[in-house]
């Protein structure tokens, strides 16, 4: 959330107006609910998620998601360097603990340990095939670039609210809620620290 808040918002805002960022964004979270309801955008954080016995579905999600991740760091590099560090940071921060889920959900369909660690780092290999285009594509089309940013905010923001806070609620011990604000606020101090050094 730090990431979208601090970073990508106010940079897309100043490239456009308000109305604009901010009407991208919604239309991005609706986007990305419509995403999850098709099984097209996978985000599975412990293994607990539902298995619709499609292995490959799972794996063209992942692919598109990781592809899409490549997108937004390239977009945010290209608007300001600490930016593009503070989204870089912010897609490592969901892509480690949704990798592990969704090898966890191959291993539950079947596949051997090596086999779903084959296909999933072939579905991340998209990546940077992502961050490539995008970047070759934005240098030409600079006018789309809050857009682009606006989207990014939204995935973050979809992420946190759709899976992230909702699993966050289901601990709810006096130890784990404590230690959940201050990863939070690590996390926002983190983003803040590196918007302030450039």
């Amino acid at each position: 959330m730090g990431a979208a808040f601090l970073g990508l918002l106010p940079h897309a805002v100043d490239r456009a107006g308000i109305s604009r960022v901010f009407a991208m964004t919604l239309a991005g979270m609706v986007l990305f609910f419509v995403l999850e309801k098709l099984v097209l955008w996978r985000h599975c954080h412990d293994g607990r998620c539902e298995v619709h016995g499609a292995a490959p579905l799972i794996l063209i999600g992942d692919a598109l998601h990781n592809f899409v991740d490549g997108a937004v760091i390239a977009g945010a590099f290209l608007t300001a360097i600490p930016l593009g560090i503070v989204t870089a940071l912010a897609v490592l921060a969901h892509e480690l603990p949704q990798e592990l889920g969704d090898f966890a959900v191959l291993l539950n369909e079947g596949f051997s340990p090596a086999r779903a660690l084959a296909f999933n780092t072939l579905s991340s290999l998209t990546t940077p095939f992502g961050a490539l285009l995008a970047y070759f594509t934005f240098e030409a089309v600079q006018g789309a670039l809050p857009d682009v940013l606006a989207l990014s905010a939204a995935s973050f923001l979809y992420i946190a609210t759709a899976d992230l806070i909702p699993d966050l609620h289901r601990r709810v011990t006096l130890v784990s809620s404590v230690s959940q604000l201050l990863l939070l606020l690590l996390g926002v101090g983190t983003i803040l620290l590196i918007e302030s050094l450039y």
